[in-house]
């Protein structure tokens, strides 16, 4: 994954009138921590930031005027609920060569047999790989899978230097039957009637003279 390079300024006014500030100016608060060094608050270029943070795992180049730069990850990143725009950024340092553990992404591609319905169980798993060398996911195929097939995690094929970070055994993709109109009406009704709920039942057709 390539670097992206951010400006950063440093920050000595905390609090939220200073956050609001901050925001006005269109940049982002933001803290560096991790590696046993203190936290260091700075802030951030909006429209930069939010284009790099598009990416998952982003790996930031931080360059601080008269500080060393410095390599993180984000690790959480706050957003106006309404807005999307982002309100603040954790960042975690790391070094080059360093081991992470991440969330990638998981992505189905190929089509099972007719009738069935493949069920994503996680959409991301954990896994741990180098800070310069996270993959931006992996891909798994469920081409002419049967109803009953299952995909664990020890079935996906990771990048090299990349290994789990959770049980093998953890459920990623399950294709199962699908469902027939009859089946998906009788678990409606025996659903509604467990909340009370009685169906009008059609009129009886009047009897020809």
């Amino acid at each position: 994954m390539a670097e992206v390079k951010i400006q950063a300024e440093s920050r000595t006014e905390f609090g939220k009138g200073a956050a609001r500030r901050i925001r006005r100016d269109h940049k982002v608060p933001a803290v560096l921590y991790g590696h046993g060094t203190d936290p260091v608050h700075i802030t951030l270029p909006g429209h930069d930031t939010m284009l790099a943070l598009k990416t998952a795992n982003a790996l930031l180049l931080i360059e601080v005027e008269g500080s060393d730069s410095l390599l993180a990850l984000p690790k959480q990143v706050q957003r106006d609920p309404i807005k999307n725009t982002i309100e603040h950024v954790d960042l975690v340092i790391v070094k080059r060569g360093e081991k992470v553990q991440v969330e990638i992404a998981v992505h189905v591609e190929g089509e099972a047999v007719s009738e069935t319905l493949v069920v994503l169980e996680n959409a991301s798993i954990l896994v741990e790989a180098e800070a310069t060398h996270i993959p931006d996911g992996v891909t798994v195929s469920v081409e002419g899978l049967d109803a009953g097939a299952q995909i664990h995690a020890s079935d996906l094929q990771l990048p090299a230097g990349t290994t789990l970070a959770v049980d093998p055994d953890t459920l990623i993709v399950n294709v199962t039957a699908a469902q027939t109109a009859a089946q998906a009406d009788a678990e409606m009704a025996e659903a509604e009637a467990e909340a009370g709920i009685e169906r009008d039942e059609p009129a009886a057709a009047e009897a020809s003279a």
